[in-house]
This record gives structure tokens, C-alpha cells and sequence, in this order.
């Protein structure tokens, strides 16, 4: 096995086509001759199976169907991460991670069945066109998307597209109609949400997930911080499910010293291999927390277990996912691959990363809830897997009242943000500076604009005493929606969310 750093992406079989039916080399049959004759009536009633099917089966079969139905079936019996992915789910992850893709250059959310552009992203195909925050997504090319519960994916789908080729989107901007032809290009993807200084000498950066470009992005953002004066970093890897593998280690080498061992993996045909830092990192003495909780995956747990094992920062938050599984990727002729487990990852005091497969996996962060993990930090156990932070957080649950709750299920906050900036766009549109923006949403009478718009539209009117409690943290979020319609997007949302936000606080009183 070759792992290429540099690639990102642990590879055995990179860049062989597979057919379909060629489950064993000739080379493995003779290699392994005695052992797969011993073996062999296992895997051959499989085949058996399939033939019969073919032979006997009272209708015309698609064996492209029934094969993908199998191939599925059979990864599924190993562990929950190794998986069959049909040619345009395969298509799709590999574009997400490589950190860009094909399409119009917007973001959009969907408060209330119509999807609104939060952010045109510079130097794409939309901007270029003139494409506006705000902008209510009416129609793409014929196909009416605007209040008739069209499904989010489907409007992705509709707009993303080969480069060079065309697509109309009718946007509705105040009380005009407007249909823009954009020609569709490379988009990039950013996996920094957000990157800014939170006093004189903090910094704070958002990563969503490691794409391909994480390190530049980082290393750039590290840079950027350090000349307006960063000497301590919060690194917010909170709801990152991971990506690929060569970032995290490059992320990590960044802040450890020469030597000091990252992750190392080993599995059953897989001997043990160790990574280690090379000492050229720029950042070996900054000051560094990083934040992680429930949906901090993979890559995430990589990077925070090297930086707590070697006690290069503390960890703040709650036990993370527990994926720690080495997934190698195995493609077909026709487009479609596999990604298959061959090792697990160790951290480097050899802590497991991976938690026990259980029945109930795909709700075991549920299960975390129900336990009482979230709110008492001596339920969290090493032999559960993922990272246990060295400062527990538990989830508030003190705020969220039942004016809270019934605003959340409406998307009251969402809908008034964006109702809010119809009326004040050319406003919010000029603002660039954060000092300026938090200025100008303390005087805007947002408060006032959002019992009253939550009354009206949805009939909700907090209960007397309950406004009390959940003003401040319902208000600052209103005012980080509102905020993100600025020119500083998520910056704005991020930076003022931070007011209301536990395990930065906790951040900040851990260096």
C-alpha cells in the first residue's frame, strides 16, 4: 500500500479501472491458492445466487440493479462506513471534497419554501451576471422551485452543471422579476467558514470540513491573523465530519514540533504506519484551544487527538463522533466505487478513534442525548470511542423555552432576517466593517421588528417572564442572521454568534 500525502487520500488501487465482475486477480488466485480453495464456497454462493437469478428469474432482470442491490448489501454487512457509491454519488463526494465544483457560485437557505440567496461567492458565474444577496430564487429555467415545497437537493441539482454550459434562474428582487442566463463555471469551496480576530491578541477560525485546499486556506488565514497580532488561537471544529486524510496531518504539522507522532493506523492486512510532524510547522508556539462536540468526525479527530496527546493545546467541548476507520477507495469501469475499511486509526497515546459498531450506530449520538452524556461529563468513557475533551460542556438547555422551541419549528429568526433585509438591503448590502455593522443593528429596532413579525406571521407571543430569559440568546442570534446579509457574511454570523456561545467562552478561560 502507497499513502501520497500529497493526493490526499490513502489509495490502493488509485487509478486502475476494475470491471465490475473482476472480483480476483489472476495473481491473487495464485498467491493465495490453498487458503482461497479452503474459502472459496463462501464467496462462490454469491456468484451462484446471481447466475441463477439470471437464468431462471420470471422476468427480464437489470443486472446493473441487482448487482449495485448486492454490492451494497455485502459492505454493509462488514461495518457502517464501508460503502458501494453508484457513478454520480461517487461523482459528487469526490467533487465536495476536492473543494470545488461546477455550477452558479450562490448560497442559499429556505426559511419559509422559497430559497434565498444569503451569498453570491466572489468571482463566480452568478456575481458576474448580477446576482444579489437576497435575491428569492423564483424559477430555474422553466421549472417553477418557489412555493411548492420543491426539495433543496433538487434545486442544487437544477443549477449545478458543466462549466460553459448555460442555465436561467429568475430571482425576484423587491417587486421586480428579473431572469438571469448564467453561464455556468468552476466554483470554489471554501472549507474555512470564517476567519477574524476576537480581540487584541485571539483569533478564532471555523473549519467546516478538510477538502482539498484546508491547509492553504488555514495556513493563509493563520497568516493573515498573525499580522494583525494573533498570539493565541480558538479552532472550531465543532459539526466538521472530517474529509481527507493528508489535511489533517499537514493541519497538524502546522502547530506540533519536530517528531512528535500525529496518528498512526494498522489494521489486519495493513501493517502499522505512524505520521509524524517534520518541524517546519509556522505555528509550534502560538497558543492554541480547539473546539470540537457530537458531530466532530474523522479528520477532526485526528487533528484534535495529535494536539491533546502531545499537550500541544487543551480540547473544549463534548466527546466527539468516533469515526476512526481508513477508508481506501476502489473504482469501477462504469464510473461507480467503492471506499472499504482496511485499517483504524490510533492517536498517538493509542487510543482507538473508532467507537463499537452497534445496532443502533446511526442513532448512537441519539442514544448519547437520552443517556444524560450531554449534560454530565462522567458518562463520556474512553472504550466509547472518539476524542474526550479535557474541558466538558454540557448543552444548555436553560434557554430554549417554549417561545424558542415554536420560533425554531417556523423558522421565525430566519424568516424575519431575511424579510428585515427586503426592506434594508441597500443598507446592510454597504457594510464591511464589523464595528459598523454591530453599530448599526443595536439602533435598528430589531427587537420590536421580530415580537412583532413572530406575532403576525406565525401567532407566536412569548409568554410573560419567558421573553426575560430568552431575550438576549434569541436576539443575538437574530441579529447574526440579520448580520450575515452583510458584505461580511459569515464572518458577521460567527463573530456576534460567539456572544451567546458556552464552549468559546470556555475557550477563552482555558489557555
Amino acid at each position: 500500500m502507497k499513502i501520497n500525502i500529497k493526493e490526499g487520500i490513502i489509495i490502493a488501487l488509485l487509478g486502475i479501472a476494475i470491471g465490475v465482475c473482476s472480483v480476483l486477480t489472476v495473481q491473487a488466485i495464485q498467491g493465495n491458492r490453498r487458503r482461497l480453495k479452503a474459502e472459496y464456497s463462501d464467496w462462490r454462493k454469491l456468484n451462484l445466487i446471481l447466475q441463477s437469478i439470471d437464468e431462471n428469474y420470471v422476468d427480464t432482470v437489470d443486472r446493473q440493479k441487482v448487482s449495485d442491490a448486492a454490492t451494497a448489501a455485502a459492505l454493509a454487512a462488514l461495518d457502517p462506513h464501508s460503502v458501494y457509491m453508484p457513478p454520480q454519488t461517487l461523482k459528487d463526494s469526490e467533487s465536495d471534497l476536492a473543494g470545488e465544483f461546477e455550477g452558479i457560485g450562490i448560497q442559499f437557505n429556505v426559511p419559509n419554501d422559497t430559497a434565498i440567496v444569503i451569498e453570491v461567492i466572489p468571482g463566480g458565474p452568478s456575481e458576474k451576471i448580477g446576482l444579489s444577496a437576497g435575491d428569492r430564487l423564483l424559477k430555474v429555467d422553466d421549472k417553477v422551485i418557489a412555493g411548492v415545497k420543491f426539495p433543496q437537493d433538487s434545486m442544487v441539482r437544477r443549477m449545478k452543471g458543466k462549466a460553459g454550459t448555460k442555465v436561467t434562474v429568475t430571482v425576484k428582487r423587491g417587486s421586480e422579476t428579473i431572469p438571469f442566463e448564467i453561464t455556468r463555471g468552476k466554483i470554489p469551496q471554501h472549507s474555512v467558514d470564517a476567519a477574524f480576530m476576537v480581540d487584541d491578541s485571539t483569533g478564532y477560525i471555523r473549519l467546516a470540513k478538510f477538502a482539498r485546499t484546508t491547509y492553504n486556506e488555514v495556513l493563509a488565514a493563520c497568516l493573515e491573523l498573525n499580522e494583525k497580532g494573533m498570539t493565541r488561537l480558538v479552532f472550531d471544529i465543532r459539526e466538521n465530519s472530517g474529509g481527507f486524510f493528508d489535511q489533517s496531518i499537514l493541519l497538524a504539522n502546522l502547530f506540533l514540533p519536530k517528531g512528535a507522532e500525529i496518528v498512526h493506523m494498522e489494521g489486519l492486512h495493513r501493517k502499522r504506519e505512524e505520521f509524524r510532524a517534520d518541524g517546519h510547522g509556522l505555528f509550534q508556539d502560538i497558543g492554541l484551544v480547539v473546539l470540537i462536540d457530537e458531530n466532530s468526525a474523522s479528520s477532526s479527530e485526528i487533528f484534535a487527538g495529535a494536539i491533546q496527546d502531545n499537550g500541544r493545546g487543551r480540547i473544549v467541548g463534548r466527546r466527539s463522533f468516533g469515526k476512526g476507520l481508513v477508508q481506501e477507495p476502489v473504482y469501477f469501469t462504469d464510473g461507480s466505487g467503492i471506499r472499504l475499511t482496511v485499517a483504524r486509526f490510533y492517536t498517538p497515546n493509542g487510543r482507538c478513534l473508532q467507537k463499537p459498531y452497534s445496532e443502533d450506530y446511526d442513532y448512537e449520538v441519539l442514544k448519547r442525548y437520552n443517556e444524560g452524556e450531554m449534560l454530565d461529563a462522567d458518562s463520556m468513557k474512553v472504550e466509547k470511542g472518539g476524542i474526550i475533551p479535557d474541558v466538558f460542556v454540557p448543552i444548555d438547555t436553560t434557554k430554549a423555552g417554549k417561545f424558542y422551541v415554536n420560533c425554531n419549528r417556523k423558522a421565525t429568526a430566519m424568516r424575519f432576517a431575511s424579510s428585515y433585509f427586503d426592506s434594508h438591503s441597500s443598507e446592510l448590502s454597504s457594510i464591511d466593517d464589523y464595528d459598523v455593522l454591530l453599530n448599526y443593528l443595536d439602533r435598528s429596532g430589531l427587537e420590536a421588528g421580530f415580537l412583532a413579525f413572530a406575532k403576525a406571521k406565525d401567532g407566536l407571543v412569548p409568554d410573560e417572564g419567558e421573553w426575560n430569559i430568552e431575550k438576549v440568546y434569541m436576539m443575538t442570534q437574530i441579529k447574526a442572521l440579520v448580520g450575515r446579509y452583510s458584505k461580511l457574511s459569515d464572518k458577521a454570523f460567527y463573530h456576534i454568534y460567539l456572544q451567546i456561545d458556552d464552549t468559546y467562552k470556555k475557550a477563552l478561560n482555558s489557555f
